[in-house]
């Protein structure tokens, strides 16, 4: 039984101009146990996609299950089944943070959890503010109680829709600590996030989405051995000449270019010289995730 399936999702938006293809054909398995990353640039459907796996949305076409159980025919178990943390601060302003997890406990029919409240509420150090107004916390500290709400029934699949979006050091590093422990402990994970090397460290297998459709789907090592091996990084004021500046990416003053070998990068460095740009910092490292989801999205390669 796989954790999580998706079998041909398709979504389409109905609109007073026309229809918007949402998500196109979308396949893809999680597998029990898995830390799976879901990639992709504004508007490639991976909210939607969420969506219908939460059963917010219903799907144009096509079939969705988690453990076993269908999204839309076995709604409740499938939900149960599921802990999300949604992208958006959704609170209830009127409880403490303690009695938000009880009454989130109860819409799944769990009760007499309060060990494991406890333990939620100091491994995401939220122990001194159970007695606290959710009004009265900061926005990371909500962001932490959404996390508690998502595991406070102890579901097998965890989805992290852009968990750390906004949030400070101490929280990611908090939150990814006891999530891999609940991954390692068996736990599902499916994560969505603009933070690629959050991505390349924690996710074993990634699926990058574009206008829809999957564009990419493999281990993340492989996906990182298929492009060049070579990264070209450094500092400069100039502007690059015209046919490195169309391969570059450009950051501010830092500058990357791709080399595949050695003999690419003396090149390079060669061409720098003559065109008179100065370098500061220049470092040679390996690609990552980054530059492998750059020249996906820019259709300099496919991996689906």
């Amino acid at each position: 039984m796989r954790a999580v399936e998706f079998q041909q999702v398709g979504k389409t938006f109905q609109g007073a101009r026309g229809s918007l293809r949402a998500l196109d054909g979308v396949t893809f398995d999680i597998e029990p146990g898995e830390f799976f990353g879901l990639l992709g640039p504004n508007g490639a459907g991976k909210t939607t996609l969420i969506s219908i796996l939460a059963g917010l949305s219903r799907a144009s076409q096509g079939r969705v299950r988690v453990m076993g159980h269908d999204v839309v025919d076995d709604y409740a178990a499938a939900r149960r089944a599921l802990g999300i943390v949604p992208q958006e601060l959704v609170f209830d302003p009127f409880f403490n943070v303690r009695k938000t997890l009880r009454i989130q406990s109860g819409y799944f029919g769990v009760r007499r959890n309060d060990d494991w409240i406890d333990e939620l509420l100091t491994e995401l150090g939220l122990a001194d503010k159970a007695q606290s107004n959710m009004r009265q916390l900061s926005g990371g500290m909500k962001r932490r109680v959404l996390v508690a709400q998502a595991l406070v029934h102890r579901p097998p699949v965890i989805v992290l829709d852009e968990p750390t979006a906004g949030v400070d050091v101490e929280l990611r590093q908090t939150l990814w600590k006891f999530i891999s422990r609940l991954n390692r402990a068996g736990h599902t994970v499916l994560l969505t996030t603009h933070y690629l090397e959050e991505a390349e460290a924690l996710c074993g297998r990634i699926a990058m989405l574009k206008q829809g459709r999957v564009v990419a789907l493999d281990r993340t090592s492989a996906l990182l051995a298929g492009t060049a091996s070579t990264m070209l990084r450094f500092k400069t004021d100039d502007a690059l000449p015209a046919p490195l500046a169309a391969r570059a990416r450009v950051t501010g003053r830092i500058a990357q270019l791709q080399a595949h070998d050695a003999a690419e990068v003396e090149t390079l460095l060669a061409a720098l010289r003559e065109a008179g740009v100065r370098v500061e910092d220049l470092e040679i490292g390996r690609a990552d995730l980054e530059d492998v989801f750059v020249e996906i999205m820019s259709g300099a390669r496919s991996h689906a």
